[in-house]
This record gives C-alpha cells, sequence and structure tokens, in this order.
C-alpha cells in the first residue's frame, strides 16, 4: 500500500485541482467528488451546507465515534487567477522537476490530497481512537465556512483532542498566527460643481484625515506595541488597502470607500485597534461632516474578522505534532488560518502544520514539491500508529 501511496497522491491532487473552487463559486462539485471517493471506501461524511445551498463543509470521521480523536483539517477553496500570468492552465496538473503545478497545489489541496490518500491506511489500522476530517469552503474570504462545522461540532456529545490545520509551513510546526480585523468606512459627503468647492462635503478628503490617522497608529505600533519575536514580523500591523471614491475632475466627490486591517498578535487586539480607530473618526471627523450637512457621516462594516491563535508551546498537541513530524522546533506566523476559530469556537486545541510554504500560496504557477506532499503523507502515517495504540 505505501508503494502506491505517491500515485495515489497524484491522482487525488490532481482531480482536486481540475474543480475551479475560487470562493466566489460552488464547491459542490469538489464534495460531490470527495464523498464518491470515501463511498466507495465505506465511509461517509456529515455534510453542513451553507444557507444558499451552493457550498458545503464536510465532516468524517474514521474509527470509533464514541472516543476523543484528531482532527485532519483543510479549506478546499483557492484565489482567483484572473490577472496573473501563469504559464499553463491553473486547474490543470503539471508535474516538472519534482513540483506539481496547479492552482491550491499548495494552498491547500495537497494537504487535503494527502489526508484522502491515507484513508485505505487509516481503515486498515483499526483505529482505536479516530481521525476526523474536517473539509471547509470559504477559508479565503475570512475563514467563513469552517464556522457552521464548528458549531456542528461544538454541540457533539465527544470533543477531539486536537486539529492539525494543514496551511502550508513546510511541515514546521506553528503555535500561533495573528488575528485579522478588517473594517470599511463609508464616506457620504455633498456633491457640488468644483467652482463652488466650499459648499460641498469633500468625502475624499475627509477620509484622507482617516487614513492619515491609521498611518499614524501603525507607526506607533511597530514602535511601541508588544512584541513577539516567534514572529517575523513581531509586531501587530495595521494598514489601508483600498480607496475608491470621486467622479469626475470638476465634481465635489460626495462618496469615498475605505477599507483597512489590523492583523494582531493578541487574541482580541486587532478589533481593538480598528474599534479604536472608529471611535476616533466618529468622535473627531464626522461631527464636522455633519455641519455642513446632517446628512453626511460615515458608515463602518465590518468585512472580516478571525481570531489569533496562541497554542501554548508545552501544549500536548504541539508536543504530538512534533513527534508525528519529526521535529522540535516551532513557529508562529503572521498569515490567518481556521485554527484560531477551532479553539474560539469549539475548544479544540490547535496547530498548524502543513505542506508547501506560503511563499508559493496565491502566486501564477502555484506550486507544492512532491517531497513536501510525502512528509506530509509520513507526519500522517504516524499520527495513524498513534490512534492505532
Amino acid at each position: 500500500m505505501q508503494s502506491q501511496r505517491p500515485d495515489r497522491i497524484r491522482k487525488l491532487l490532481a482531480d482536486l485541482v481540475a474543480f475551479d473552487t475560487v470562493s466566489d463559486r460552488s464547491n459542490l462539485p469538489l464534495i460531490d467528488y470527495i464523498e464518491s471517493y470515501l463511498a466507495s471506501l465505506g465511509i461517509s461524511g456529515q455534510r453542513i451546507v451553507d444557507e444558499t445551498g451552493q457550498k458545503a463543509s464536510l465532516w468524517v470521521t474514521i474509527g470509533p465515534a464514541d472516543r476523543a480523536g484528531l482532527v485532519l483539517s483543510g479549506h478546499t477553496d483557492v484565489v482567483p487567477v484572473v490577472g496573473q500570468n501563469w504559464t499553463h492552465n491553473p486547474f490543470e496538473l503539471v508535474e516538472r522537476d519534482g513540483r506539481l503545478y496547479g492552482r491550491g497545489t499548495t494552498d491547500m489541496k495537497g494537504f487535503v490530497a494527502v489526508c484522502l490518500a491515507m484513508v485505505p491506511d487509516m481503515l486498515a489500522a483499526k483505529l482505536k481512537a479516530p481521525i476526523h476530517l474536517a473539509i471547509s469552503y470559504d477559508e479565503e474570504v475570512g475563514c467563513v465556512g469552517v464556522r457552521p462545522m464548528l458549531r456542528e461540532l461544538a454541540r457533539k456529545p465527544i470533543k477531539p483532542l486536537g486539529a492539525f490545520i494543514g496551511e502550508p509551513t513546510q511541515m514546521q510546526v506553528i503555535i500561533g498566527h495573528k488575528g485579522k480585523h478588517g473594517v470599511r468606512a463609508t464616506f457620504r459627503g455633498l456633491a457640488r460643481h468644483s467652482s463652488i468647492a466650499p459648499d460641498g462635503v469633500n468625502a475624499i478628503e475627509y477620509a484622507a484625515e482617516l487614513i492619515t490617522e491609521i498611518r499614524r497608529r501603525a507607526v506607533l505600533l511597530a514602535a511601541d506595541a508588544e512584541r513577539d519575536s516567534l514572529y517575523d514580523v513581531p509586531h501587530s500591523t495595521l494598514l489601508t488597502s483600498i480607496v475608491h471614491g470621486g467622479a469626475a475632475l470638476n465634481i465635489v466627490p460626495d462618496h469615498c470607500v475605505v477599507e483597512f486591517e489590523c492583523r494582531g498578535i493578541g487574541i482580541s487586539e486587532s478589533r481593538e485597534v480598528t474599534d479604536a480607530i472608529i471611535a476616533w473618526a466618529t468622535a473627531e471627523i464626522e461631527p464636522r461632516m455633519r455641519q455642513h450637512h446632517p446628512e453626511c457621516g460615515i458608515d463602518f462594516e465590518e468585512i472580516l474578522d478571525y481570531p489569533a491563535l496562541d497554542t501554548p508551546a508545552d501544549d500536548p498537541i504541539v508536543t504530538l505534532a512534533k513527534q508525528l513530524s519529526g521535529r522540535n522546533d516551532h513557529a508562529k506566523v503572521a498569515f490567518g488560518t481556521e485554527a484560531g476559530l477551532f479553539v474560539s469556537m469549539a475548544g479544540v486545541p490547535s496547530v498548524v502544520v502543513g505542506p508547501g510554504a506560503i511563499a508559493q500560496a496565491h502566486t501564477p504557477d502555484e506550486f507544492v514539491e512532491m517531497s513536501q506532499l510525502m512528509s506530509c503523507a509520513e507526519f500522517v502515517e504516524r499520527l495513524i500508529a498513534h490512534c492505532a495504540k
């Protein structure tokens, strides 16, 4: 069975990559495929469908359901390829020089393919503790799809002992990642001919005040905030990422949209930072806009929110992850994952560990090295042996 493993992984990854599961599209054809594959092995899972009926997560238990086990978690959605210069069809797997190219190979269909390829080994091992597969959707747009699944998990009488989230870490054990809170500010001004500009309310210029304040606070975070040397960027970050407004050169703009985010080290720091900015703008900018016209002002809305991960280095799930990966080091990363939600929503201790490098994620000609997928398979093989004891 082990000799067939590389071919099984390649075949499954090629099939998964062929599904165009960019986050704005349905993932149901891919879920159908996974369910059919598992059914051929005598396994069924629990499908959790979203309110649109167009997307679903899948919770699968292999082994005894009446005991606490461990979770392998991955998402099915990928980022868009529009505007990227690919040298081949991004939804067709291409292998060259030990690298497997295609959208999602690293982030993170490679991990899902390995987990599915190892299911026959799980069945053959006669597990004494179960291994669960948690397959989600819409991770790339704010860790959306895993939340209904975790609400279901939180209601189960027996909770898993821990979860391994297979985002690309080159199989290094990641015990922490930053949280993120994103906000959209819509400035409502008053349009006038630019020749009588003082009679209008310039939404762009008031938005510029917010942008300047965001920049000022970002500098303070970098200089004065709590630091954590395990991160490559050892402090919380804050930035404006999108600005658009105005209609014509000779019109006072009555509309401007600003999007900004904070990635915070602390569990709740990202939201605390953005909430403080909203409070400042509401007190300092909005009253001056309304002095000109009562209907002017600022509307704030949350774009996305996910918590940070901060698993203690001596937690049993960290110790186990190091044993399974054959490593003794750990780190933290700036990019977000579903791991923090496993902890906050379901109380399941979690780490991030998976094949591939984050530098390849979201890029044109995205690839994962076959050696990384095989290292991941060895991780899962050791997990199977652990759960069979």
